[in-house]
């Protein structure tokens, strides 16, 4: 195990953890909320350093980051936990049950493996996804410093709750994150995820402050958070608190680990949600988990000409130039396009 960093000692040999808004109080012998962490005699120790339970190569779209350098492709790695216990979680078994023999089963590498892996494999991008990077910050943070140096582009895809510290810590090594918005009623959140709303607003707010591109996903969920005035709330907040210019995804619900007897959501609540980004001003609204739908493709939001045409997570078609719309020159927001 490795020390962890952001934490303080308390008396009794208790630490509290300053990783994540949890700001876990831990005794000795015992784990933070996101099972990885552990107080070891007063001192806070990560388990999830260098144990990689995923190793993937993704088009970036699939994280997803449809305005961030589209087209390439991200090597995608994990460690086992989660900082939230969301009743819906897609990756329930490598972010909710995490037995010692998880964290023993995986992939051992250094952050100078994967950077090379990713070299090798031809990504522009490592992606730390599919688990909760902020509670592998340590792991992540190495890797990103070194990928930097290599002239390779860092992502989080993220629940948003980790602490401004560790943020500003991060930031100079982050070039894109995708934050999960999941709802906009704080008692969704203590009730369907263990958390609070007001970090996670707080902290899109930062990531836009700290120049790190955005882009945010909303998982539509039947009788959770598709009221229509709290998808209109969560489509104001996007736009008028982080820029009309923010790719929001609105992603289609199915069925998974403690949710599994719920139905899918219903493609009409996704025409509501879209329509209802556009009304609220945003310029660029994409609907996810939909096998095939028009409205994945990127359009001009000045003079609506096709830009980008998507298909199953792949470009098969970019007119965008310098950043250009190239029939009226509109500027389309994002990172390499």
């Amino acid at each position: 195990m490795k020390e962890a960093s952001l934490y303080f000692k308390l008396d009794n040999s208790k630490v509290q953890c300053n990783l994540c808004a949890h700001h876990c109080v831990i005794k000795t012998g015992k784990k933070g909320i996101c099972k990885v962490r552990v107080n070891h005699e007063g001192i806070l120790y990560t388990r999830a350093y260098g144990k990689t339970i995923a190793q993937h190569v993704d088009p970036v779209e699939k994280k997803p980051l449809y305005h961030f350098f589209p087209g390439s492709k991200a090597y995608s790695v994990a460690t086992p936990g989660c900082n939230f216990h969301c009743r819906f979680c897609q990756n329930w078994d490598i972010s909710q049950i995490i037995p010692d023999t998880l964290l023993e089963s995986g992939y051992p590498a250094t952050p100078e493996q994967i950077v090379r892996s990713a070299k090798q494999t031809g990504c522009q991008s490592i992606a730390y996804t599919y688990t909760e990077p902020t509670i592998f910050f340590e792991y992540s943070y190495d890797t990103a410093q070194i990928a930097k140096k290599e002239g390779i582009q860092n992502i989080y895809v993220s629940n948003g709750y980790m602490t401004f510290e560790m943020l500003e810590i991060m930031a100079p090594f982050l070039d894109a994150i995708n934050v999960d918005l999941k709802a906009f009623r704080d008692e969704t959140y203590r009730r369907i995820i263990g958390a609070r709303l007001q970090p996670v607003l707080d902290n899109l707010k930062k990531i836009k402050q700290l120049g790190i591109w955005l882009e945010v996903t909303s998982l539509i969920i039947p009788g959770i958070n598709d009221d229509p005035q709290e998808i209109r709330d969560m489509a104001a907040f996007v736009a008028d608190e982080l820029g009309r210019d923010v790719p929001w995804h609105i992603s289609r619900f199915f069925p998974s680990y403690n949710m599994s007897d719920m139905p899918p959501t219903p493609l009409q609540t996704l025409q509501m949600a879209k329509d209802t980004g556009f009304e609220a001003g945003l310029q660029y609204v994409y609907p996810g988990n939909v096998a095939s739908h028009e409205d994945v493709h990127t359009k001009c939001p000045q003079c609506r000409h096709l830009l980008i045409r998507r298909s199953h997570f792949g470009v098969i078609m970019n007119h965008i130039r310098d950043g250009l719309c190239p029939e009226c020159g509109m500027k389309i927001s994002g990172v390499g396009m």
